[in-house]
């Protein structure tokens, strides 16, 4: 059987754009449809139907067969339908041929029309079956145009758009610059490039580590979680499911090319390598790498809130740059983290216990005092020892129920309280000054096995000298 001319053409083009041929005849004969009822100006039912052969596309009118007609539109009487179909019968479907000679250039141009569209869809909704399987997918791609701040690349059978927001600021790009990029999306609805790509994604990161790093390739080890600020820094946490291979040492490699090779396809980008462990605790003291933490304490377990106290030196390297070392490691472990240095640590607890003295020791602390006599005092308005101790004799004897004998069971009452208080504080003066260290580490010390556990922090440059900064 040989084939038109127009069914060659119509072969070659679902080739080359990847679609069903049958796409485009069924375009065809849409158009062919369109184009005959606008020139007959006909509300008749049409069907059409391409011929390989001639490359023509026949169109019919479908009629029902009846005794009367009724609607000339969509039914024919039985002798006219054995005319056209001897074998036409009653209640049957008979195609009568309308003639597509006269529509010329109208059928041309909206076969063209109609073509076009359907090839277009066709085709876009290809893209999108076989984009949206890749999505995470790490692509070599071509810097093809600038479309404003947007930069167009080519992928080979489409186009791949890369927002501002998915670049890092960094990175400039030229016509014709290499890249690699990740898969972040395939839009539907957009009318441009339908695949985003992205240089600014946490997902770059891993699938650079997953090329560079064997371990992590055949599972050995397990990217856990990564934090990034695209073109300043980014905290990767990995553990190892094999206690025989060091998760940090693996991804640094051996003096470091192997995270050095993803710094520098990142343009030089920070990278941290901690390691990844189920304690808040240890996990968070690890996160604030390369700072040292001397205690790291839970202060809400439901609300996720954690307190870190370090060295006053240390206090600008956990903060980091703009906050940026302590808002990654939040990241990581998705807890609210507070900073603080010893000496702030120091203050507060001093401001907690003169805030403390200044209210007053409640009176329940006095030992040897009956609950009835507590009560009758509260209720006379003393709620502190400093207010009891402050009141004389004839005060107290004008409290309803209290008599001489428990005025004077009161006062010894209370100068015993001061008394031991007293001596307490010459037990503790004769142990000797306690120094502004010696006073934060007994604050704030670690609970046992609570130390944090040293992590590796690789990076270009370090953050030493960077400003202390708020969170």
């Amino acid at each position: 059987m040989t084939t038109s001319l127009l069914y060659q053409t119509i072969d070659q083009l679902s080739r080359e754009k990847g679609i069903d041929p049958q796409i485009i005849i069924a375009a065809v004969e849409d158009a062919m449809l369109v184009a005959t009822r606008k020139y007959y100006k006909t509300a008749e039912d049409l069907e059409s139907h391409f011929n390989k052969e001639t490359g023509t596309v026949e169109v019919f009118a479908v009629k029902k067969v009846v005794e009367e007609v009724a609607d000339s539109d969509h039914e024919i009487a039985v002798e006219a339908a054995q005319k056209l179909d001897p074998e036409a019968a009653l209640e049957g479907l008979v195609k009568i041929p309308k003639s597509t000679l006269p529509l010329g250039r109208i059928a041309a141009q909206t076969a063209k029309q109609v073509i076009f569209q359907k090839v277009r869809e066709a085709e876009r909704d290809t893209i999108y079956a076989e984009y949206s399987q890749r999505i995470g997918e790490l692509v070599n791609c071509t810097v093809k145009r600038m479309e404003g701040p947007d930069v167009i690349l080519d992928l080979g059978r489409t186009e791949a758009r890369m927002p501002r927001r998915e670049q890092s600021r960094l990175e400039t790009y030229q016509i014709g610059d290499r890249v690699r990029a990740v898969i972040t999306m395939v839009d539907r609805a957009a009318r441009g490039p339908q695949v985003i790509v992205s240089r600014a994604d946490a997902m770059l990161v891993q699938r650079l580590f997953e090329m560079e790093v064997p371990e992590i390739y055949d599972g050995t080890v397990v990217i856990k979680v990564i934090a990034r600020e695209a073109g300043e820094r980014t905290k990767v946490a990995v553990y190892s499911r094999d206690p025989d291979v060091d998760c940090v040492g693996a991804c640094v490699g051996m003096k470091g090319m192997r995270v050095q090779s993803i710094i520098r396809e990142l343009k030089g980008e920070k990278i941290d390598i901690i390691e990844y462990n189920e304690d808040p605790v240890v996990f968070a003291a690890n996160a604030l790498s390369p700072a040292k933490i001397n205690h790291v304490s839970i202060v809400d377990a439901e609300q996720k809130h954690l307190e870190v106290i370090v060295e006053d030196s240390q206090l600008s390297l956990a903060i980091g740059k703009k906050g940026q070392n302590v808002r990654l490691a939040a990241k990581l472990l998705g807890w609210q983290v507070d900073i603080k240095s010893e000496e702030e640590k120091r203050q507060e607890i001093e401001s907690q216990m003169a805030a403390m003295a200044l209210r007053g020791a409640p009176i329940v602390e006095l030992k040897g005092l009956g609950d009835k006599t507590l009560e009758k005092l509260r209720h006379h308005g003393i709620e502190t020892v400093e207010q009891l101790a402050q009141m004389t004799p004839e005060e107290l004897t004008q409290i309803q129920g209290i008599g001489e004998k428990t005025v004077e069971r009161i006062r010894n009452v209370v100068t015993e309280y001061f008394e031991q208080g007293r001596s307490a504080l010459e037990a503790e003066e004769a142990a000797g000054p306690a120094g502004p260290e010696a006073e934060a580490e007994t604050e704030v010390a670690a609970a046992p096995g609570e130390a944090p556990a040293e992590t590796a922090a690789v990076a270009p440059e370090s953050d030493k000298k960077d400003p202390p900064a708020d969170e």
